[in-house]
């Protein structure tokens, strides 16, 4: 199949393309590189160009005959969205408005939108099921949601077939440790202790220790790339059959703030200093999916749930990219 992998030289995207490539499919990467990599992008075509040029998408869904989207190019910080919201509604949502839109005049239903646990908010039930109530607390959660709702309208239509994969926290390197993680700034967990462990960073913080959990520190749930990826292969292949799919991904165990800097610290073999400070507002206790839809429905199966094999991953790649990509 040919799916058009937008975000495609992002963190998620190109290990979804380089997964794609391998499983037989043909992707084409459309990505602006405000927040990507072009060397991320190994042997697939590639479109340099912004989701809200609508006469660039209509065109490269004609010349290359995209039978299929993957949608990977969103702005991901929470606390950023609370600063600037608007920002997060143009790029979010106003340009994936655009890319369905585009999708429809060139005819191409399949959709797999790359969703998030943030529209949940601050659930009181866990682990988290797929009918938890929406209720997302920041833009970033709220604009994820509002495309999600708009593929559902859209579905009723008889032009969309859509998948939303709700992600947890993805970590770790794909592609045989050739593919990691790359953010600038850096504001997920696992590379920033890795930064610490490397002597890139003076400390790593935890944010709050009095939560009512085992140690006092937040959980969370992590999910290695390649199995969020290989979620996305069954879900697009299962728009065959159906018009609407709508997953967590997730491993379903939670792993604290500490047991993360243990395991860095045990896996690198490296010391490094770690500040305790207050609670950052926002911050639920655990969160952690219940994955029991996606593995009964599409047979789903995780390959690398151990947090020690993720960071292992992680750590590979960063110790062979201590600067990250070279672009």
């Amino acid at each position: 199949m040919k799916v058009l992998v937008c975000g495609g030289a992002g963190y998620i995207g190109s290990n979804m393309t380089d997964m794609l490539t391998k499983s037989g499919h043909q992707p084409v990467v459309f990505d602006n590189l405000s927040k990507g990599h072009k060397t991320a992008v190994k042997n697939a075509e590639f479109v340099r160009g912004d989701l809200a040029d609508y006469n660039l998408l209509v065109e490269t869904f004609r010349k290359h005959k995209i039978e299929a989207v993957m949608h990977f190019a969103a702005l991901i910080e929470a606390g950023e969205s609370v600063e600037l919201p608007l920002k997060y509604y143009h790029n979010n949502f106003c340009n994936t408005r655009n890319l369905l839109t585009a999708m429809e005049d060139a005819g191409v239903e399949k959709f797999v939108f790359s969703s998030t646990a943030a529209v949940y908010g601050i659930p009181q039930d866990i682990p988290i099921v797929e009918g938890t109530r929406k209720l997302a607390i920041n833009p970033y959660g709220e604009s994820k949601w509002a495309v999600e709702r708009m593929c559902q309208f859209q579905r009723a239509t008889g032009k969309l077939r859509y998948a939303a994969l709700r992600y947890f926290n993805a970590a770790g390197a794909g592609a045989g440790s050739t593919l990691g993680e790359d953010h600038s700034p850096e504001t997920h967990l696992i590379p920033l202790i890795i930064q610490a462990a490397m002597g890139k960073r003076a400390d790593i913080k935890i944010f709050g220790t009095d939560y009512p959990t085992d140690d006092g520190t937040c959980v969370r749930d992590y999910i290695h790339i390649q199995d969020l990826c290989s979620a996305h292969l069954l879900a697009l292949a299962r728009l065959d059959d159906e018009t609407e799919l709508v997953y967590n991904l997730g491993n379903g165990t939670g792993y604290s703030v500490r047991q993360v800097i243990d395991v860095v610290k045990a896996v690198s073999g490296k010391d490094f200093s770690v500040v305790e400070t207050d609670r950052r507002p926002g911050d639920p206790p655990v969160l952690t999916a219940d994955a029991s839809k996606v593995i009964g429905e599409l047979g789903w199966k995780t390959q690398f749930p151990q947090l020690e094999t993720i960071v292992e991953t992680a750590w590979k790649w960063h110790n062979e990219n201590p600067d990250g990509y070279p672009d």
